[in-house]
């Protein structure tokens, strides 16, 4: 970090289904991240679930265990001044509200709700999960045989239907300007 830490630290908390775009979204805001020079830290729900919750499966009690972990290091992170996004499906209302009660005193948190539907979530899965979940061959599968839980009161909502990853994220960048969380272009 600087020796003069003009960013405020915070995390941006990005939820959807498998497919919305968070990922493809989260890309877009790390160049404009770049552009503005402002540090930034990503967690990734399937690199974190690779690297910091390696042999959790997906039963309820182990996708909480990874969210909470996930929350656990954006927490530490954003209060020591960094900026984190976080692009995880996190698909319980619950383990999500334990997690923003985590950032309370230390740091911003703003819920980001990749609002994709379900039917464009599987149009374009690139990977198949969508149809293995439907032949049975991956059980548990979030909006398919376990359920997705939809945040009642994001601080942000990007409907995705009919716009570009590039207008979905410019939504996100205007939030995070109007608040001051990042500087103006």
């Amino acid at each position: 970090m600087s020796d003069s830490n003009d960013h405020n630290g915070f995390t941006l908390w990005m939820t959807g289904l498998s497919g919305s775009g968070k990922s493809t979204i989260t890309d877009i805001l790390i160049d404009r991240f770049e552009e503005r020079q402002v540090p930034l830290e990503v967690l990734d729900g399937d690199i974190v679930r690779e690297n910091l919750s390696k042999g959790l499966g997906f039963s309820k009690e182990d996708r909480d265990t990874n969210i909470t972990r996930i929350g656990f290091v954006a927490d530490l992170l954003s209060r020591n001044g960094v900026p984190v996004i976080t692009a995880a499906i996190s698909p319980y209302i619950e383990t999500r509200a334990h997690v923003r009660k985590m950032h309370e005193g230390n740091s911003t948190f703003v819920e980001c709700f990749i609002a994709t539907s379900l039917e464009d979530c599987e149009a374009r899965d690139t990977k198949g999960l969508y149809a293995k979940a439907r032949s049975g061959e991956i059980p548990e599968f979030t909006g398919v045989s376990d359920p997705y839980e939809a945040p009642e009161n994001p601080e942000i909502r990007v409907e995705t239907a009919g716009k570009t990853a590039e207008e979905s994220a410019q939504s996100i960048i205007d939030y995070l300007e109007t608040e001051g969380l990042i500087p103006a272009a």
